[in-house]
């Protein structure tokens, strides 16, 4: 009986529990969050804060809520993060590609922006460490008041942009510059040039394995080999060498793949190419035999 009262117990506890929890009341935030992601030139930048409001309160000021000369998180709750997909550069100072806590200290001519490499949201966790990055901006006054926090990416160009934190009657410009035209160039060459070793590698693989043109597919494999050797590059180029009869060529394309994979510890693939050599070997004994090296079901 004792037992029977317990499980009693315990299942309303778990209902209480569950109604609870269920009953939980959902209410604005008052600094909501938000997230600013905006592509400039060929980098994308992404800021994630929180909005805090004016509300009729004095923000920048000596005995204002944010006070001139002491840390500010730039935002509410958690940090300020903002990332950067490529290296950038930020009021002139180098920026490495990642992600970063923003803590500011505001001044009434000058800003210190800190940027330190993000670790969690827990701003005061950066107030003792030394930023990465640390840059000083001006701030100028608004003729109007923005009642909500804001960060703004404006001003775009192909390779630079604006970074404004805006809240009251001021705005904080930072000038950002990102890398696009050797990034363009570099892709102009590469698609000028021709295809790639990948490219090769793929068109002759499907070749292969749909039965086309064996001496086409040859010729995309072993150029793609000449560009940058792979065991499974130089295992297909072997493979089409063995259906063309050419099991000299084709054992000793095999051995390179053999190496390569022993190399890097792939042990399929030497089972395979010690398979096929053995195969190739007793098909030059059999000169006769019209049976293809490597069956259809072993192609990769």
């Amino acid at each position: 009986m004792k037992k029977v009262f317990l499980s009693l117990f315990t299942l309303a506890a778990f209902v209480f529990s569950a109604a609870t929890s269920r009953a939980q009341i959902h209410t604005p935030a008052p600094s909501p969050g938000a997230k600013l992601e905006q592509t400039v030139g060929l980098t994308t930048v992404t800021v994630e804060y929180s909005r805090p409001g004016v509300k009729d309160r004095v923000i920048f000021a000596d005995d204002g809520l944010v006070p001139f000369g002491k840390v500010w998180r730039t935002g509410a709750n958690s940090a300020t993060k903002i990332t950067f997909s490529d290296d950038v550069k930020l009021q002139g100072k180098e920026v490495k590609k990642g992600a970063y806590a923003m803590l500011t200290i505001p001044g009434a001519t000058e800003w210190t922006i800190n940027l330190y490499e993000y670790d969690s949201g827990s701003w005061n966790s950066y107030t003792k460490k030394e930023p990465t990055v640390s840059l000083t901006a001006k701030p100028e006054a608004l003729p109007f008041s923005l009642e909500s926090l804001t960060f703004d990416i404006n001003d775009l160009r192909d390779a630079s942009a604006t970074i404004n934190i805006v809240w009251d009657k001021t705005v904080v410009s930072m000038n950002l510059e990102v890398e696009v035209e050797s990034k363009v160039m570099a892709a102009i060459e590469k698609t000028m040039s021709g295809p790639g070793q990948g490219d090769y590698y793929a068109a002759a693989q499907y070749y292969y394995n749909n039965g086309k043109d064996l001496k086409q597919a040859y010729v995309w494999a072993h150029k793609a080999n000449e560009m940058d050797a792979k065991f499974w590059q130089l295992r297909l180029e072997s493979q089409i060498l063995g259906d063309m009869k050419k099991y000299p060529e084709a054992i000793a394309t095999a051995k390179k793949s053999k190496a390569a994979a022993i190399k890097a510890e792939n042990e399929d693939y030497v089972r395979l190419n010690d398979k096929s050599i053995a195969e190739w070997r007793k098909m030059m004994g059999n000169k006769s035999s019209l049976k293809p090296a490597v069956k259809s079901s072993e192609k990769e």
